[in-house]
């Protein structure tokens, strides 16, 4: 019989429909009736029939018609939302969250995990639920055999921290064994003690692959079967509600991995793409899933570690590294505008340096880099030749001041291959620290099934992505402090030779003046947000855990620093392609024209003021979802190919400006 979950106020209602022919005012009924028999005073509701209330999805919160019938508007196990007239709406019900990307396809894509392949990109893409999740067998025969050993431990009644006694200050405290679920279980319940705004699902996804990425590693204890649980729940995108804030980053992510696991238990709030957000037993039964009973040491084996502040690292270091691609087009853009000259970037191009802008690989660049060998100023000086040697790419604009008296740009313009090289560096080291980080087992204690012994360590210590990621806030921000100057130079008609703030009947028309402002302020903000969190310490758990790293902090503001420099850069291209009005006809570079015509496709030009923000935001959106890279990037390609034959990789495959994928990791396609 098709069954529905109905929330009105703060209860949730299980509604069994015989004729789905009824209508959506007979189901919220049928649930009022249910609510008031339930309470003592039946809920403030005098007649049922007389109560007016409306009805909506809880996934998209999308407003359900009183007259249509059920079987044309909700399918089996739906969840729904009774609003009653002249009610707030219920204190935990929280709205769905929009535009996620579920499984769109006709075939679904597996990655296998063994917790020592997963990369950063992977991740990524698992949170945008790109991908489904199994474990390798090897990864299954390793959990098996570690749990052996823990319930070896615990049948011969040894005490071993954890497993069969307390936690942090109480690690001295045996627990009898007729109370080992119950401790586990406590442990989770009181350690889910966050506070905030719940990560969004794709965060949460990225969290629970990453535990379960780890687990995989067979150290920690769990058991194949709670294992298995949590690989369902996430082919099923039942997320819990994980609060962004509380953790400390050691011992562990413990507050935000609780509230990750409560909801596996089937306690708390649970968001599915069917359900929204619901009682976390409802989701999991709507999607024929069971919550997890917890084993010894299983509680603990799903807290310990160091997986939100990763999961969110490897967000923010594939975000700055989209951006830092990016920000090398957008800054060649603007030194068009500006009429700039390309010397800086070095001319003579004496020998093969194909993997130079391709990769890390150290090949002889351009002389002039050569003499400061940084691989990330050798690569971002490439790219600027790539986009634009007019030899390769005829520019007009470039033409038109050949011969000017200029012999030497503004830092912003002429250091780039300096500053943004550094930012290059720094994500491809953050970048090795994250996918490290991605497949370390940091449980404790750790469980040796091949010794037959555990171990008690620290790898539960935030300490490495802590520092890493705060290194990644100083150095992506750079992007966005140079790059605010730029737009400073486009819209300064002294310094730029255009109208003031990029308009015409200036006064009239402000342009780009507060686009500008918004710039310089959120470069501000990230002065801030820049301040390392990992200097920081507070003894915890009364001195127990006395020194700990807070990587949470450091990875949400990493998260935010990333986020600002990407709308600071969106409003430089804006500003870049408004200036490009003004020098028509004459065109730039071909690549830089491709550019050009995509912002075009999103946003008009500017011929007297509108509403902006929509203009940046739609920028903003092109740059997240790297279609600016895309579009320069075979350009790029063929600037490397064209110039240096002999360096073309022999593989047609292997000629690629992206990083190369990792050789261990598992896709399988079903």
């Amino acid at each position: 019989m098709p069954r529905f979950t109905v929330h009105v106020r703060d209860e949730w209602l299980t509604v069994p429909c015989k004729d789905t022919s009824s209508t959506i005012r007979w189901l919220g009924l049928e649930a009022l009736k249910r609510y008031a028999k339930n309470k003592p005073d039946n809920g403030g509701i005098q007649q049922v029939k007389d109560v007016c209330f409306t009805s909506r999805r809880c996934q998209g919160h999308g407003l359900l018609d009183a007259d249509d019938m059920i079987h044309d508007v909700l399918e089996d196990n739906d969840f729904v939302e009774l609003e009653i007239e002249g009610d707030t709406m219920s204190s935990d019900f929280i709205p769905s969250q929009p535009g996620l990307s579920y499984f769109t396809c006709g075939y679904v894509q597996y990655i296998s995990l063994d917790g020592n392949s997963l990369t950063s990109t992977d991740l990524v893409k698992l949170g945008h639920g790109l991908y489904k999740i199994k474990l390798t067998p090897e990864a299954e025969r390793k959990v098996e055999q570690s749990r052996e050993l823990l319930d070896t431990i615990v049948k011969e009644k040894k005490v071993v921290y954890g497993i069969t006694t307390g936690f942090g200050k109480f690690a001295r405290t045996v627990i009898p064994n007729s109370k080992l679920k119950e401790l586990q279980e406590n442990l989770i319940r009181s350690h889910s003690a966050g506070l905030g705004s719940p990560l969004s699902p794709e965060k949460t996804r990225m969290l629970l692959a990453l535990r379960i990425n780890i687990l995989a590693k067979g150290y920690s204890g769990i058991s194949l079967e709670t294992l298995h649980c949590m690989v369902k729940a996430f082919n099923a995108s039942c997320l819990s509600f994980v609060p962004e804030k509380g953790t400390v980053g050691a011992s562990g992510d413990l507050a935000p991995l609780s509230h990750l696991a409560l909801g596996l238990m089937g306690e708390g709030k649970m968001w599915s793409p069917k359900s929204g957000w619901a009682d976390a037993k409802y989701v999991l039964e709507a999607h024929g899933l069971r919550p997890i009973t917890l084993k010894p040491k299983e509680g603990l084996a799903l807290i310990n570690g160091t997986q939100m502040i990763t999961s969110l690292g490897a967000e923010a270091v594939e975000r700055a590294e989209s951006m830092a691609q990016q920000a090398d087009i957008i800054a060649a853009l603007t030194l068009e505008v500006l009429k700039g000259t390309t010397k800086a970037f070095d001319s003579v191009l004496p020998v093969p340096v194909l993997h130079v802008c391709l990769t890390h690989t150290l090949h002889p660049p351009p002389d002039i880099h050569e003499l400061r060998p940084h691989p990330g100023q050798k690569q971002v000086a490439l790219r600027f030749r790539a986009l634009l040697d007019s030899d390769h790419h005829a520019s007009e604009i470039a033409e038109s001041h050949r011969f000017c008296e200029r012999v030497q740009d503004a830092y912003t313009m002429r250091c780039c291959p300096q500053v943004h090289g550094i930012v290059n560096d720094t994500i491809a080291f953050v970048k090795n620290v994250i996918n490290t980080e991605i497949n370390s087992a940091t449980d404790n204690p750790m469980v040796f099934s091949e010794r037959g012994e555990t171990i008690s360590g620290g790898n539960f210590h935030g300490e490495y992505p802590a520092k890493a990621l705060d290194y990644l806030c100083i150095g992506v921000h750079e992007l966005a402090s140079i790059s605010e100057r730029r737009t400073e130079r486009l819209c300064n008609p002294s310094l730029s030779e255009l109208p003031a703030f990029l308009v015409n009947e200036g006064g009239l028309n402000s342009g780009f003046m507060i686009a500008h402002c918004t710039a310089a302020a959120l470069v501000s903000e990230n002065k801030v947000l820049c301040h390392p969190s990992s200097v920081d310490s507070l003894s915890t758990s009364a001195a127990t855990e006395d020194h700990v790293s807070m990587g949470g902090w450091a990875a949400r503001k990493a998260l935010r620093v990333i986020e600002h420099v990407e709308q600071v850069l969106a409003i430089e291209l804006l500003a870049a392609c408004q200036g490009i009005e003004f020098l028509r006809p004459l065109r730039t570079t071909t690549p830089l024209e491709k550019v050009y015509d995509l912002v075009r496709s999103v946003v008009k030009p500017w011929i007297k003021d509108r509403f902006m923000a929509a203009d940046i935001e739609a920028v903003h959106r092109l740059l997240v979802d790297q279609k600016v890279w895309n579009i320069a990037k075979p350009y790029i390609e063929k600037y490397c190919t064209d110039h240096f034959p002999e360096s073309r990789p022999s593989s047609p495959t292997a000629f690629s400006l992206d990083p190369p994928p990792s050789p261990q990791k598992r896709l399988r396609l079903e």
